[in-house]
């Protein structure tokens, strides 16, 4: 397969064209060079960009990624970083769950009003306390 232009990568991968060079900027791919002014790449950088796209998807940040990819495109990955990261995912499951199931509880709770319900209560005392976090926020302590 020949080199691919950034708006073949943009479209195959569904990245934007600026996600495509701020990841050449970090590092994380590089082009092979320029038709023009348009960036070429080599048809590998498609499975890079899914390793990015899987990395991004766990949750790892672009500079955790950065340092499992080597720069001849090949992963090298941590797996106890993999098992810290599915240990995160584990206690962020559990209290989505929580979450889900206090949310369910206040939608047909017959109390006249969700503050009057104990169940809901826990929940308000849970998030005030900190111990129930919005997603991409740390919950402290963790």
């Amino acid at each position: 397969m020949t080199e691919l232009d950034i708006a073949d990568v943009s479209h195959r991968a569904g990245v934007p064209a600026s996600t495509l060079r701020y990841y050449e900027e970090k590092g994380l791919i590089s082009s092979t060079g320029r038709r023009g002014l348009r960036r070429q790449y080599d048809p590998g950088v498609l499975e890079r960009l899914a390793l990015i796209a899987l990395g991004r998807t766990a949750g790892f940040s672009l500079d955790e990624i950065a340092d499992m990819l080597a720069p001849d495109g090949r992963p090298r990955i941590d797996r106890r970083m993999l098992a810290a990261k599915a240990d995160e995912l584990d206690d962020r499951i559990r209290e989505l769950g929580v979450l889900r199931d206090s949310l369910r509880h206040a939608a047909a709770c017959p109390a006249p009003s969700h503050l009057e319900c104990p169940t809901f209560r826990r929940l308000l005392d849970a998030a005030a306390s900190g111990r129930v976090a919005a997603p991409g926020r740390r919950v402290p302590g963790r």
